[in-house]
């Protein structure tokens, strides 16, 4: 189970020094939605089901083959991004700055153990508006632009 609330960015952090991976993501199929990633040198296959805060996720980790023959049936549904890891007291900020088709867009995402920690968390001043329930914020819909 994932519980996560997303938020555009506000002002920018300084992103000096910060651990990054590069992610490309590809939607296999986006009902119900199965993506692979590749993720620095490391490949996954994820299933998540629909809804905005909570959701089903389910992720394994996969081999170079194997990404490549499912990203080739992504149809172009495919994202490109820079995540940067900010850790806050006893979070880690991923901040997800978009390349490709979604230049110009950065996220902040923020993962939570129990729903009602994630209803009462403050942002910091830097996070700009809670996209969270916003259904063209999500990966899949974004991968279609």
């Amino acid at each position: 189970m994932e519980i996560e609330r997303k938020f555009l960015v506000g002002k920018m952090p300084s992103l000096d020094g910060l651990k990054h991976d590069k992610i490309i993501q590809g939607y296999v199929s986006l009902s119900p939605e199965i993506r692979v990633r590749k993720k620095g040198d490391e490949y996954y296959i994820c299933e998540k089901s629909d809804g905005y805060t909570v959701r089903e996720e389910k992720e394994c980790r996969t081999d170079e083959k194997t990404f490549n023959e499912l990203f080739a049936k992504t149809s172009g549904r495919v994202i490109e991004k820079t995540r940067y890891y900010i850790s806050s007291g006893k979070y880690v900020f991923e901040l997800d700055v978009y390349s490709g088709r979604n230049e110009g867009l950065s996220v902040v995402e923020v993962e939570f153990p129990t729903l009602e920690e994630a209803d009462n968390f403050v942002p910091p001043d830097w996070f700009g508006e809670d996209v969270s329930c916003r259904a063209e914020y999500k990966n899949k819909n974004l991968s279609l632009k």
